[in-house]
């Protein structure tokens, strides 16, 4: 029997309604599967606090603020727009220096029913007052306990009982992908929920090289800094810190500080006012794949050491520069921003199995783990003036590093090699060498005259990548070279 328009009109109805019953289905399921999060902030937000300070800050001679950031006055050229726009607008001539009050917001939680609160250390840096105001509308004076700039970290403490608390868990159980939670105060707006998923573990910022960060997309602004981190357990794995932001405002990527690093350091401030943190005293970088291809290890892992600090454990345990760390105290090390939130949490004192790639062979070596110095860099020794000669191959000249060389590079007397003093291309370039770096190793063999530098490459088989230790300015690094 053929369809009639009717029947076919009927048909094609029933298909739609089959359709949109499926996909209203599909949508009720997945509404279903997004968390929940009121009970969640119902539970936790009485203990979620938002805290101002107070900090004294002068007004230059000129009468203008000193804001943290503004351009000093004094020193702007004449022909500057803002020394113009002030003589316009703003006090006339010298003035006494005035001081004035300003006020700064963040959050922070209790960690304890007798008032121990935990924040970030930006939030109450030089605060002359802490106010903690609580959910039940209470404001209490605080007292900073101690802080610890290399976390960022801030622990207060303010005279009150039985106060609500939260739930500390684990942020090392956490997955990526998983939802989280933050209760905070941005630009002042108390108690204010934002909720998204880790991005990512384990980042390392380029100011934060001790705190192993969590990446979130969760929305965090000004006012934020120093508050909870929930899991959908209830549970605290991280205290917000820092944003990335070209703007100032929230664009989409946050960082937390993983919850048992700021209990361990809420702990050290609680029992003695500071942090004890361990220290290996060397320097550090990525290794490459062209670096990895030089040290002969079959791809790019662990922190290659570019510098070993003088009096240090890692000089004293006979750690070198070219030495790629792979393993701390039988933790991996995958990358180099691994390697010092490991280093730091280790138990000063105590000593740790070191395993290194090097000359492509697996090393084990016993280190005995130091105190962190305020000023790590060390002391210099005094060694020979290279010998004199020339280098001209591979893209670029040498030379060798003479007293006035090393005085106009403000070089000191312990460091030796050969100065790159033109890069015209060819292997020089493609390796990132630049005019006045200074070569001090090629190869893992140490440089003291353009002649050595010359010995060593002429031995080097063609088409290999060597490393080179590279110092620029301050910095010492590995390139990769490549011998044609």
């Amino acid at each position: 029997m053929m369809p009639t328009p009717t029947m076919s009109r009927a048909l094609i109805q029933w298909v739609l309604a089959v359709v949109l019953l499926g996909c209203s289905g599909l949508a009720g399921v997945a509404a279903q599967s997004l968390p929940n999060f009121t009970e969640l902030v119902k539970t936790n937000s009485p203990a979620v606090v938002n805290i101002s300070t107070t900090q004294a800050m002068q007004t230059r001679q000129s009468g203008v603020p000193n804001i943290p950031g503004m351009p000093d006055f004094e020193e702007l050229p004449e022909d500057h727009p803002f020394r113009d726009f002030m003589e316009r607008f703003g006090n006339e001539g010298p003035s006494e220096p005035r001081q004035f009050d300003t006020r700064s917001l963040g959050s922070g939680f209790i960690i304890s029913e007798d008032g121990y609160i935990l924040t970030n250390n930006h939030v109450v840096e030089e605060a002359s007052e802490i106010v903690v105001r609580l959910n039940d509308r209470r404001q209490l004076t605080a007292e900073l306990v101690g802080a610890d700039e290399r976390t960022d970290l801030a622990l207060l403490k303010v005279a009150a009982n039985d106060l609500p608390t939260v739930e500390i868990g684990e942020s090392s159980a956490l997955e990526v992908g998983e939802w989280v939670l933050a209760i905070g105060s941005p630009f002042g707006f108390e108690y204010s929920v934002t909720a998204g998923i880790v991005s990512a573990k384990g980042r390392s910022l380029p100011t934060e090289n001790y705190v192993p960060f969590l990446q979130t997309d969760v929305a965090i602004n000004p006012g934020n800094s120093g508050g909870p981190l929930f899991n959908l357990e209830g549970e605290v794995i991280g205290v917000n810190s820092h944003i990335y932001s070209r703007s100032g405002g929230f664009q989409g990527i946050s960082f937390a500080i993983p919850i048992e690093l700021a209990i361990e350091v809420a702990d050290q401030l609680r029992d003695g006012g500071e942090v004890s943190r361990a220290w290996l005293g060397v320097v550090i970088q990525d290794v490459t794949r062209d670096l990895a291809e030089s040290f002969g290890m079959d791809r790019p892992e662990g922190a290659l050491v570019a510098q070993v600090l003088p009096d240090s454990p890692a000089a004293a345990a006979g750690l070198e520069p070219g030495d790629v760390i792979i393993e701390f105290d039988d933790r991996a090390v995958p990358t180099s921003g691994a390697l010092p939130p490991i280093v730091g949490r280790a138990p000063v004192g105590s000593t740790v199995d070191v395993v290194v790639m090097r000359d492509g062979e697996r090393e084990r070596i016993a280190v005995r783990l130091e105190q962190l110095p305020d000023d790590a860099a060390g002391t210099a020794q005094q060694t020979p003036a290279p010998s004199a000669g020339e280098f001209e191959a591979l893209g670029m000249r040498l030379e060798p590093l003479t007293a006035e060389r090393r005085e106009a590079l403000g070089l000191s007397a312990d460091i030796e090699g050969v100065v790159v003093s033109n890069v015209t291309g060819g292997p020089a370039a493609e390796a990132g060498l630049s005019a006045g770096d200074l070569i001090t190793r090629i190869n893992r063999s140490s440089v003291a005259s353009v002649e050595a530098f010359r010995d060593v490459v002429e031995q080097i088989d063609s088409g290999r990548s060597v490393p080179l230790l590279v110092q620029r300015e301050d910095n010492q690094r590995f390139l990769a070279l490549r011998i044609p």
